[in-house]
């Protein structure tokens, strides 16, 4: 009963037409218990339009680029993929990739495939990946070991089977050097959708 009463207040509408249904509605002796929380449902339906009005896309990739020109975006991340998991990374960190790979200590690389790059006010998102120029992503292998000692244990119940192996898997340390953006800034225009042809992975 009392659920029926407020189902005027569950449709969308503005806060004039939730207040009217709120002091039309007849509550008796379920007002005092049901008060506050229909006081906070009329106060949580207030909208502030000024928090959510959106910056037209050409002001918000001139902001972007200003802060770029003044080199006040601040320490830069980066998501790139990597031997097919993604590593969220500022410069100075160490990452460490399991299994083979090539590369030898010492070696000097470029991360290519950037998904997403960003400094303390804005987020460059790639559509899946960053257009090929704009994030330069440096790094050099420090280190080519083994990890830790791991235990690999199966059992049987009942059928007297039981099986233990270790092992220890190949891993290769990485430091990321520096994290860049391009000169020339944020382009205005996005570009094209990827062609049929083109592969990102």
């Amino acid at each position: 009963m009392f659920l029926n009463r407020l189902a005027p207040l569950a449709r969308p509408s503005g806060v004039v037409s939730v207040a009217n249904a709120f002091k039309s509605l007849s509550l008796g002796a379920a007002t005092p218990r049901a008060a506050p929380a229909l006081t906070a449902l009329v106060s949580n339906t207030r909208f502030n339009s000024s928090l959510a009005a959106p910056l037209p896309s050409g002001s918000v990739v001139k902001a972007v680029n200003a802060q770029l020109a003044s080199a006040s975006e601040g320490r830069l991340f980066a998501v790139v993929q990597l031997c097919g998991k993604q590593f969220k990374i500022t410069s100075g960190d160490i990452i460490i990739v399991e299994g083979y790979w090539p590369p030898t200590n010492g070696d000097r690389i470029r991360l290519d495939k950037v998904l997403l790059a960003g400094g303390k006010d804005f987020s460059l998102i790639g559509r899946p990946l960053v257009p090929a120029g704009l994030v330069d992503v440096q790094a050099t292998i420090i280190e080519k070991s083994l990890s830790h000692t791991k235990t690999h244990f199966r059992k049987k119940r009942r059928k007297q089977y039981m099986r233990i192996n270790f092992f220890r898997a190949q891993q290769t340390m990485i430091r990321i050097n520096s994290i860049e953006l391009s000169e020339k800034g944020v382009p205005e225009q996005p570009r094209a959708s990827r062609e049929e042809g083109e592969r990102f992975f």
